[in-house]
């Protein structure tokens, strides 16, 4: 496995493997590396040649009172999990290489970053989109590959990359959960050994909803009430948001009738997690 750190090095490589006919493999992430990075990378290995895993803890998605220092980084443990994952090319760049001095420019998709998770982050989609795009353009990838668990994430990256005529594949992979429901995700680190606990409550209120549907229930916010019922007997738990709707262009949805996500925000403690699932009523 190499280790890159510079844009045009990485460049170079991408190039180079592209006239040898090789299909290049991407994974982006912020480090702190869990089951569900590796099972992105294994999906990777799988349909390409060379795999490209970016490591890059991007500032321009964090909001000013977010946890930008705080967010967990192991790049030693990273660069061993990678490898044994099947990364060909660890891409490790710095902030000042990514974003230099005089950086002005910006990507921005309108309407589906300005709900759900855009509505109580500001700007942080913005930022998302923009890496992406960079990294995009340095990687040149045939593939990238998204978790589940960001399903917004990958609806507004997918609509990106559909407007701009970007010849990138998008695939989304299921999400991957611990043994009790939980979403594996590098934040989970966060959670006192109670809260951690209290978090299984995202996944337990998606199945309630999911039992809702399945037994005839189609009014969505019938569904969503039971959620933030279920939800509040955690004392350490603060809904930000719970939503139902298409999983294609994130419009909210009143009567279901048919597939749907169910989507929601919750802090536990001060540790703000998401979960979604998606469900189809049964004719």
């Amino acid at each position: 496995m190499k280790i890159i750190t510079k844009i045009k090095q990485m460049q170079r490589i991408a190039k180079t493997a592209h006239r040898q006919g090789k299909a290049i493999g991407f994974v982006p992430t912020m480090g702190y590396l869990h089951e569900g990075h590796l099972s992105l990378i294994h999906l990777a290995k799988k349909k390409n040649n060379l795999v490209v895993v970016s490591i890059f803890v991007n500032p321009a998605q964090f909001g000013p009172k977010e946890d930008y220092k705080e967010y967990p980084r192991n790049l030693e443990r990273d660069k061993i999990l990678a490898k044994r994952a099947g990364c060909d090319i660890l891409f490790v760049p710095t902030v000042e290489e990514m974003y230099p001095e005089d950086y002005l420019t910006y990507v921005n998709v309108e309407k589906i970053t300005e709900v759900l998770c855009g509505a109580s982050r500001p700007g942080h989609f913005r930022g998302v989109t923009t890496v992406v795009i960079k990294l995009f353009n340095i990687v040149q990838p045939n593939v990238a590959i998204f978790g589940q668990k960001d399903a917004q994430q990958a609806i507004v990256i997918t609509q990106m990359v559909k407007d701009l005529n970007l010849p990138v594949k998008i695939i989304v992979a299921p999400i991957v959960r611990e043994k009790d429901g939980l979403a594996m995700s590098s934040r989970n680190t966060y959670l006192s050994t109670e809260e951690r606990k209290d978090a299984t409550v995202l996944y337990q209120s998606l199945q309630l909803a999911k039992r809702m549907i399945l037994e005839g229930e189609r009014k969505s916010e019938k569904i969503r009430e039971g959620m933030r019922k279920f939800i509040s007997e955690k004392k350490s738990a603060a809904i930000d948001y719970i939503a139902i709707v298409n999983p294609e262009n994130l419009q909210k949805i009143a009567i279901i009738e048919g597939k749907v996500l169910i989507t929601l925000a919750v802090k536990i403690g001060k540790t703000r997690l998401i979960d979604n699932l998606l469900v189809t009523p049964p004719p």
